[in-house]
């Protein structure tokens, strides 16, 4: 078995000119990405790819512009500001595609800093909490350097890598990122009741980290034989897999099996997927497949929005110009659930932002990007209710949006919409 090294020498294998790929979410190796941006000095013109991550950045800042120059496929806090100050830049995709984008070499990747589970007795590790293009990005790396850490847990599926396809392997004991949850708002819990009364029993869910999936899963306890295929999860289906409320029972795709691409959560949450069979961490592009999502029963998709304009186009990636996260699976998803039988895709925003602007506007923001277009969205929630747009025309759905709404708004977006449509 190949022997451990420090992170300064395993770096040493990054050239000027390289494309580097970083692990994913809270798989974020950050013992070999502090090593390799303390060797700025040394290098020029390497170029960095990732996902949202989790920690810090300090490959970003401006000073080392001439040495790494950062391309983000889904802008977390952490690179946002470099992206608004231009020396870091947003490759706008589907999470679906990412996969094959590396696999293809549209994005050809030169070495992948990746963080695994310790190996098993026949030299096995895994990719742990975060499988989604991970994997691909290190299947298609000339060079895979490691950061092996007992605390990240083995998961089951997509994630095993032999230590034959490392080229430098290096021990850490960092604790793994935790995402901490906070108390749900009124406005949320609201909003997760809504949602929670749109889902029947035998669905199968997509949600994602947050406040809304949060007050979502809290509110689904009188539920029954619930699935989940989602891209990502967080601590709230634990409870509910507990209770026997989640069992994935009626699934089509991997009965009795939590499907993910990746997890953030809490030290309990990654204590609970070690080596439990009945969570399978999978390939995104499987994940995401449009044609894999639509064959579980009543797919209830659950996403979020910046922006949602009066005719159904909805900002989830963009605050106008400026790019705050970006597509990620919003339309894979959404696109799935709509084609599942019984499946109903759902955007749920609050109805202001904290400055109290409306979010329901009669036109999105100058530069906004749409994510999901009006022909694709069904239903949209805010904590005033629910507005079913599908098979609604443009003054219909006006209509239902005003009516969900918030009251401060409501009557300058009658009188835009008004002028807009000559009536309404």
């Amino acid at each position: 078995m190949m022997e451990y090294t420090t992170a300064e020498k395993a770096v040493e294998l990054i050239k000027s000119g390289d494309s580097v790929f970083i692990h994913t979410a809270a798989a974020t190796p950050k013992t070999l990405v502090q090593a390799m941006t303390n060797r700025a000095d040394s290098l020029r013109g390497v170029k960095i790819f990732h996902l949202h991550t989790e920690g810090e950045a300090p490959y970003t800042k401006k000073e080392l512009a001439k040495s790494f120059h950062t391309y983000s496929l889904f802008v977390g806090s952490n690179s946002r500001a470099a992206i608004s100050e231009g020396h870091a830049d947003f490759i706008p995709c589907f999470l679906s595609e990412v996969p094959i984008m590396f696999r293809r070499g549209v994005i050809p990747i030169d070495v992948a800093l990746i963080q695994v589970s310790p190996p098993d007795a026949h030299g096995f590790t895994s990719l742990g909490v975060s499988v989604d293009a991970s994997l691909a990005a290190a299947e298609s790396a000339k060079m895979i350097i490691a950061q092996v850490n007992p605390n990240m847990p083995r998961t089951h599926g997509d994630g095993m890598i032999h230590v034959r396809n490392f080229d430098a392997m290096v021990w850490s004991e960092e604790p793994i990122h935790e995402s901490k949850r906070n108390p749900l708002s009124d406005e949320e819990t609201k909003m997760g009741g809504y949602i929670a009364e749109l889902i029947e029993d035998g669905s199968t869910l997509q949600m994602g980290i947050g406040a809304i999936p949060d007050a979502v899963l809290a509110s689904l306890g009188n539920h029954k034989d619930l699935g989940v295929h989602t891209e990502m999860f967080s601590d709230g289906v634990m409870p509910l897999i507990k209770s026997g409320v989640i069992n994935n029972k009626f699934k089509k795709k991997h009965p009795y099996t939590l499907v993910s691409g990746f997890m953030l959560g809490s030290r309990a949450l990654y204590d609970f997927v070690d080596d439990n069979p009945s969570i399978r961490m999978l390939d995104i592009e499987y994940v995401n497949d449009t044609r894999v999502i639509r064959q579980n029963p009543k797919v209830i998709s659950i996403n979020s929005a910046i922006e949602v304009d009066i005719t159904g186009q909805v900002c989830a990636d963009s605050i106008g110009t400026k790019i705050y996260s970006g597509v990620g699976g919003q339309m894979d998803f959404i696109r799935g659930a709509s084609l599942s039988e019984g499946g109903k895709p759902i955007i749920a925003l609050s109805s202001v932002t904290n400055k109290g602007e409306s979010k329901i506007a009669s036109l999105l923001k100058p530069g906004a990007g749409v994510v999901t277009t009006r022909a694709h969205v069904h239903y949209i929630v805010t904590e005033f209710g629910v507005a079913n747009l599908y098979g609604k025309s443009l003054r219909e759905r006006a209509r239902a949006l005003i009516n969900i709404a918030h009251p401060n708004h409501r009557e300058r977006l009658e009188r835009e919409a008004f002028e807009r449509f000559v009536h309404v």
